[in-house]
């Protein structure tokens, strides 16, 4: 995505550290977002990149307002994590949502902090404004145009400042979180954890929320777009992009810049991943042979070395190892009583 900058991974095999933090009355689609789309990354990838920890002020178990609760660590002084998500709790004004000096101990040490609607909305209440750069859901802005007469806050899904992203939160949720899965990883691997939660379209921070009337899109491109459903369309018989360029009606040049742009990749790049990222999926999930997996993604030829180039280990050695029971399938939710 163009508007959220880039982050690479030094190492293919780190494991990135995600806290989630909660408080009385969390907003359960909002965890749910976040945890479900961490765990199927980790299902699809060859190497999980993912674990998470459930945080709260005290520690201790922590309900949401659907009946479920969630057993928690409490905050630590010196946090470790690589990112830290603060749901909301559908009430901004609650006591347990002032939590600047926790998002501070974050920041400081240079995580990226997100801050998911209420949690968003008394963020920008304890600024004291700066409406125009800072989001939060569209009901939490009404309510802040009413309290502190602001009128001019963004209307955006997410706003990114520096560390800090305030966010709309609720079902975008989905869409944030796929977001840093694609920065992380790679578009190809984004674009498979959407498709398995029969999420179509993966929308960019600056898409306006629904209520505005925001025209769906993947990237924010309309050739873009285009090109990626051809793309996903031709899985197992690749189209060239010299003819895909001919149907859109743009030069190869102009395709490459708008790619290398928006996904930080080559048309060729990403063809490649999607692909690789479906056999990666069929392999895990599915009893077809090497073979048939290969021929069913495009690969007649080589396709054994080209995974193990791209995800670091044979397809075979992947199989044996989730058969022996090591799926790296990371964090166990624990619901309810």
């Amino acid at each position: 995505m163009a508007s959220q900058g880039k982050l690479k991974a030094a190492d293919p095999a780190r494991i990135w550290s995600i806290d989630i933090i909660v408080s009385e009355g969390f907003v359960l689609t909002e965890m749910s977002a976040v945890v479900e789309v961490l765990r199927i990354a980790n299902r699809v990838l060859a190497q999980p990149p993912f674990k998470w920890t459930m945080r709260s002020l005290q520690g201790g178990r922590v309900g949401c307002k659907a009946g479920l609760s969630v057993d928690t660590e409490a905050f630590v002084v010196k946090p470790t994590a690589d990112f830290a998500f603060f749901l909301g709790n559908s009430d901004p004004d609650d006591p347990g949502l002032s939590l600047g000096r926790v998002i501070s101990s974050y920041t400081c040490r240079g995580s990226k902090v997100y801050l998911l609607a209420e949690a968003a909305a008394r963020y920008i209440r304890d600024q004291g404004g700066a409406s125009g750069r800072l989001t939060t859901h569209w009901e939490n802005s009404a309510l802040l145009r009413e309290r502190m007469g602001l009128n001019d806050s963004s209307h955006a899904l997410a706003s990114e400042d520096g560390l800090v992203v305030t966010c709309a939160g609720m079902g975008s949720t989905v869409d944030i979180v796929l977001a840093l899965v694609g920065r992380l990883t790679s578009a190809a691997a984004q674009m498979t954890v959407a498709n398995i939660m029969l999420h179509e379209q993966v929308r960019d921070f600056s898409s306006l929320q629904p209520f505005a009337g925001a025209k769906p899109t993947i990237t924010g491109d309309s050739d873009l777009d285009h090109c990626i459903r051809i793309m996903q369309d031709n899985i197992e018989e690749p189209v060239p992009i010299s003819e895909i360029v001919d149907e859109l009606g743009i030069s190869t040049r102009s395709l490459e810049r708008k790619f290398k742009t928006f996904l930080g990749t080559t048309p060729n790049g990403f063809y490649r991943e999607m692909r690789l990222s479906k056999a990666n999926n069929l392999l895990l999930n599915t009893t077809m042979s090497v073979r048939e997996i290969g021929l069913a993604c495009g690969f007649p030829n080589g396709f054994s070395s080209l995974y193990k180039s791209f995800f670091g280990i044979t397809p075979f050695a992947l199989r044996k190892r989730r058969r022996l029971g090591e799926d790296g399938a990371g964090n166990i939710l624990k619901a309810g009583e």
